[in-house]
């Protein structure tokens, strides 16, 4: 279903009249009444933003297209920006993990150097001869 294009100059349609809209309705308390009457200023409020979108959407100002292309190219930056810290942070556990890597093998080494030292001038079984 195509609703017909609106001329944004122009102020939308009032809506269709409601019977309960009117203050002489004896059904309709005080607070009720102005309840409705806030959703009817309502109701022409978002018609009337609805125009002034429409034309927007219909042809978008230049000044709009350069807001765009600003904020593209800040998101760009944030995201690149993004990308170094993250692999900065992948860089440096991959070194922590390698240095830890490293101290462990000089505490096998070490500890393997003093076991040797122990065994020295002892022979077969640890029995010295």
């Amino acid at each position: 279903m195509n609703s017909p294009t609106l001329d944004p100059t122009t102020p939308p349609p009032p809506p269709p009249e409601n019977p309960l809209l009117r203050t002489s309705h004896p059904l309709v308390s005080d607070l009720e009444q102005e309840v409705l009457d806030e959703y009817t200023r309502l109701l022409g409020n978002v018609n009337t933003l609805s125009c002034k979108l429409a034309d927007l959407a219909a042809s978008p100002s230049s000044m709009t297209l350069d807001a765009l292309r600003l904020l593209e190219r800040k998101t760009a930056t944030v995201c690149t920006l993004l990308k170094a810290s993250v692999y900065s942070i992948v860089l440096q556990q991959q070194i922590f993990n390698e240095s830890e890597q490293q101290q462990q093998q000089q505490q096998q080494e070490q500890v393997l150097m003093q076991q040797g030292e122990e065994n020295d001038g002892r022979g077969f079984g640890g029995y010295e001869f």
